[in-house]
């Protein structure tokens, strides 16, 4: 019985060489026993080409197209849109710098071939205008004042919807962002009987009024967004040091609010001065602003092209100046106070 037992046990595995690693007899008994293990199992599946190996190669493969995408072809496609997106304007700063005869004459291209005819005088010439001037300054007064009216009461509000209770707080807040799909061309005749109910209609006040009006809804509902953000930590924290309603508003929530509201205030500086339609019709017609006067000075039979090309560049070079020194506070508002 003994040596029975013994005989149909396998054999003893060579002892190994000096120094060299030992045999794994149980891996490779396994891997032998028919195919039938787990070593074998992953082995036909690589073989085969359908296991995760072959997802591995195609996720490589787009990865190494995306990066030659994302290389000099697309870098070039994007400076030749830039340049696409940029002429208008290139094309308005050179025809300001011609004569009205070189405009009427040729095309503003040619100032790259005759650099000669570039000249001043079309600002010298608006500097002089006192329709422009004056203008200018009309659009400053309708401009700072609905900017700020917007960007404090909207500051308060949307720290209100967003660490107050008080009833109806979430209604109230749905009625705001349903009056952001109003359009601004459905009010302005309702508007317009009210203005001139109350006497405001043709002046400075009711231009100010209407674009306070209808910038508060996108106040309210960017800075909300972004007031809630704030950790309640850091406010019940200012609340047991003492601090009320006004000074946590002033002293924690304005400061770390600054992005969104620098964001609101760019948004709203830029509409309220490139706007039109709003100050052809509230506007006083003895101080337009700065649109409503260059629509004026269209003749019957042509463009007065010598005042336009400059004066319409002035007007641009304001909210540009303004974007890009509140560049990147504008972006980083903007994602916080979008994204939830």
């Amino acid at each position: 019985m003994t040596s029975s037992r013994t005989g149909a046990l396998p054999p003893d595995p060579p002892p190994p060489a000096p120094g060299g690693p030992p045999t794994e007899v149980r891996g490779s008994a396994a891997g032998s026993s028919g195919g039938s293990g787990p070593g074998a199992s992953r082995g036909g599946s690589r073989a085969g080409g359908s296991g995760p190996g072959s997802g591995d190669g195609a996720g490589a493969w787009a990865a190494r197209a995306a990066s030659r995408l994302g290389g000099g072809a697309a870098q070039l496609f994007l400076v030749v849109v830039a340049l696409f997106w940029l002429m208008p304007t290139v094309g308005l700063l050179l025809s300001s710098l011609r004569s009205s005869s070189d405009i009427s004459g040729s095309g503003w291209w040619t100032v790259f071939t005759a650099p000669a005819q570039l000249t001043v005088e079309n600002y010298s010439a608006i500097l002089r205008n006192d329709t422009i001037t004056g203008s200018l300054l009309s659009t400053v007064t309708i401009t700072v004042p609905a900017t700020l009216l917007v960007v404090v009461v909207g500051s308060l509000a949307g720290y209100a919807f967003a660490w107050m209770e008080f009833p109806g707080r979430d209604w109230w807040f749905l009625a705001v962002v349903g009056l952001l799909v109003v359009p601004v061309q459905v009010a302005l005749v309702p508007v317009s009987k009210l203005f001139g109910e109350i006497g405001v209609f043709e002046t400075t006040l009711g231009v100010v009024l209407f674009h306070t009006a209808f910038g508060l809804p996108f106040a309210i509902f960017l800075l909300r967004n972004f007031f809630a953000e704030i950790p309640r930590e850091l406010l019940e924290a200012a609340r047991l040091d003492g601090a009320g309603e006004i000074r946590l508003f002033a002293r924690v929530v304005l400061p770390l609010g600054g992005p969104a509201i620098a964001s609101l205030g760019i948004f709203q500086f830029l509409w309220v001065w490139n706007d039109m339609l709003v100050a052809l019709i509230f506007a006083d017609s003895d101080a337009p602003p700065i649109t409503v006067a260059l629509q004026q000075q269209v003749r019957q039979f042509g463009n007065n092209i010598d005042v336009l090309a400059p004066g319409a560049f002035v007007s641009m070079v304001v909210p540009l100046a303004v974007f890009f020194a509140f560049q990147r506070q504008f972006v980083s508002g903007v994602m916080a106070g979008a994204v939830k």
